[in-house]
């Protein structure tokens, strides 16, 4: 993500029911594109369309899990996103993103703030 996406960008998105799926789900715990493209009733490349655009906006990250029978990783999706606050202002409308910070994340500030 390059810069802050705009209140239409955000709005748009979170038009389309998938996203807004993949946002509910992906918060509760990491999930892969296949059983996101279970949970959302929406085919692969549809998910994966959807999960690009998240991940544009930098509304959700990606990892890789290991896989725990050994010799495959897979990838997995999780939201960042604490919350989407959209304001009117006299010059129009103002957007903020709230994000989570990763626990790893969170201790290298600490550690970089000593």
């Amino acid at each position: 993500m390059s810069e802050e996406p705009d209140v239409e960008t955000i709005g748009t998105l979170l038009e389309d029911s998938t996203v807004r799926t993949i946002l509910t789900q992906t918060s509760q715990e990491p999930m892969s594109a296949t059983t996101l493209s279970d949970r959302c009733d929406a085919s692969k490349p549809t998910v994966y369309r959807r999960l690009d655009d998240l991940r544009e906006c930098g509304l959700l990250v990606e990892r890789t899990k290991p896989d725990p029978e050994g010799g495959h990783h897979r990838t997995v999706y999780a939201t960042n996103l604490e919350r989407i606050t959209i304001e009117l202002e006299d010059d129009g409308l103002s957007l903020r993103i709230d994000r989570r910070t990763d626990i790893a994340d969170r201790f290298t500030d600490l550690i970089e703030g000593i």
